[in-house]
């Protein structure tokens, strides 16, 4: 076993803390400015945030000769992901290419079969989220849709 590499940095300490101190305060930043919290994280915000973490941590692990290559990096993806927000905004078409429409899984106290086989969802996971929310039977349900984001949003009948 090799103790030297194990314990003795190859780089000076205080390059990887300056390092770090960059990269941390560029991700935070650009997070705040871009990131607007309305619901929960969609795939684009979990591909966004995977990508940003291997792509800074190059930049803080020096596999790049530069912290300015991991910084480029980072900000193309954030800005892709920022454009392809703005397109999906300005246009529908882009909108519901990048988020799919919500499925319809109970209409009127009856289980959509075919729907639920297409998103894979079986009758026990959907009467879990039922409980969630309060309701144990079926006929409780005017309507139910699995959001584009995953999240299961529930319309309860009138009493």
């Amino acid at each position: 076993m090799d103790w030297h590499s194990i314990f003795i940095p190859t780089i000076p300490i205080l390059e990887i803390v300056f390092r770090g101190t960059v990269i941390y305060l560029f991700l935070f930043l650009m997070l705040r400015v871009l990131r607007r919290e309305a619901g929960g994280m969609g795939i684009s915000d979990l591909l966004v945030v995977v990508l940003i973490a291997d792509a800074s941590q190059n930049a803080m692990a020096s596999e790049y000769k530069s912290i300015t290559e991991g910084l480029v990096l980072v900000a193309t993806i954030a800005f892709w992901a920022y454009f392809l927000d703005w397109l999906g905004y300005r246009f529908t078409v882009v909108e519901h290419l990048l988020r799919p429409s919500p499925l319809l899984l109970i209409k009127n106290g009856r289980l959509l079969r075919q729907n639920m086989k297409r998103e894979l969802i079986r009758e026990e996971e959907l009467m879990s989220q039922l409980r969630e929310n309060g309701l144990t039977e079926l006929a409780e349900v005017k309507k139910c849709y699995m959001e584009g984001d995953g999240r299961i949003s529930i319309v309860k009948r009138d009493p």
